[in-house]
């Protein structure tokens, strides 16, 4: 699959699929739609509720670039799991620049997340384990009740529908413990409507640049 790196508004990079002409991020600012969607309305809720330790599924690793905001933004122990089907290369890791963004003291925690290896939890330091697994989200064995928070960023439906079908959903609805949420950027009437469905209180709440409205779904308890 051919990927490009390009830059946007915010002048952070993010990965361009011309196949598929998707975006890993918004073009309105990678760094911009990361902070406000997953760690304000994500971290920062579950941080509210003062729990010993945060555990987070991100669907779609992507960049890593919600794990590294995750990791230097987080003010309690989180363990991490992000789930990714194409893993990004270490060549098109080296050229993007959310260190020089968000600050070159934070390069370790960085190349930390990139170097761990996949498939098994790593500890990167004293408040963050991260756990990289390469598999389709279809076949993944989701662990039921385990995670306080998820962080739902597959691509849109345009390009990747199947992501956001039913049972892919109900999945996420299963592996949140009672009081959890999922935040994503979407803030579709069919989302809504099945995530409803499934049972989860659902907020539509102001949107990142260039969206006018997002998503955050709890599990009601």
């Amino acid at each position: 699959m051919k990927r490009e790196i390009i830059q946007t508004s915010d002048g952070s990079t993010t990965i361009y699929l011309p196949d598929m002409d998707e975006n890993y991020h918004s073009t309105h600012g990678a760094i911009q739609e990361a902070e406000h969607v997953f760690i304000e309305y994500g971290l920062r809720s579950m941080e509210a509720k003062n729990v010993d330790t945060i555990s987070i599924f991100e669907m779609g690793f992507g960049t890593g670039l919600n794990a590294f905001l995750t990791k230097v933004r987080s003010k309690s122990n989180v363990e991490y799991t992000g789930i990714e089907a194409f893993p990004v290369n270490q060549p098109e890791i080296s050229v993007l620049n959310y260190v020089e963004l968000i600050g070159e003291e934070y390069a370790k925690d960085f190349e930390s997340i990139h170097q761990a290896d996949w498939n098994k939890m790593v500890q990167i330091d004293e408040l963050f384990s991260l756990k990289k697994v390469e598999a389709k989200i279809e076949s993944f064995a989701m662990l039921s009740n385990h995670f306080d928070l998820i962080y739902f960023d597959a691509f849109g439906p345009r390009a990747q529908a199947e992501m956001w079908h039913l049972e892919i959903l109900k999945k996420m609805f299963d592996g949140l413990k009672v009081g959890g949420a999922l935040v994503t950027y979407s803030a579709r009437g069919q989302l809504k409507r099945d995530l409803k469905s499934l049972g989860f209180i659902v907020e539509s709440l102001p949107g990142p640049p260039g969206k006018r409205e997002m998503t955050r779904a709890w599990k009601e308890e």
